[in-house]
């Protein structure tokens, strides 16, 4: 006799969560491991004393202007906007890989913790340093050793907390 699918769980993978479910966990790892990654970033800043990166206000500046987008307002507000746009792309940027993370889950994915930490830092590496790098902002190839410590740190820290945060959605 063929086994009946329980009404409400059609479409539903494991622990019956749909992959919409798992896109909205994926969202929530992906905005934790940005908050994280942010976190480190600042602290980073605080410690050596250095400035913020300018590059995704640049990517901003340079994505408007391809896209014909202008954005509005005098000198100053018209700054303001691009400087609120740049930190926004990156949690654009983490809370999709998270989605996508969510995504590759709820078709049964499952990797061990430090396969599946470096597998999402070399995604949020490519989706926050992709589109700057295409469009010419920087070219990671000329970055010091520093450079790259000072980005990867935040992104293998990014990571962690989403792979750690999408094994707990398994727990029972």
């Amino acid at each position: 006799m063929a086994k009946r699918t329980p009404v409400g769980t059609i479409g539903k993978g494991r622990r019956g969560i749909s992959p919409l479910g798992w896109a909205l966990r994926g969202a929530a790892a992906g905005a934790a491991g940005s908050t994280a990654l942010n976190a480190v970033t600042y602290l980073d800043m605080a410690v050596r004393g250095r400035a913020s990166s300018s590059t995704p206000e640049q990517t901003v500046e340079i994505l408007a202007e391809k896209a014909h987008v202008p954005i509005p307002g005098d000198d100053e507000t018209r700054q303001n906007r691009v400087q609120g746009l740049g930190p926004l792309s990156g949690l654009v940027a983490g809370i999709g890989v998270g989605v996508l993370v969510g995504l590759v889950r709820a078709a049964g994915f499952r990797s061990q913790p430090l396969v599946g930490t470096l597998l999402t830092t070399a995604g949020v590496l490519v989706a926050a340093n992709g589109p700057m790098t295409v469009l010419g902002i920087t070219d990671p190839r000329t970055w010091s050793t520093t450079d790259w410590v000072s980005d990867l740190v935040p992104h293998l820290v990014y990571g962690a907390v989403v792979k750690t945060t999408m094994e707990a959605f398994d727990l029972p």
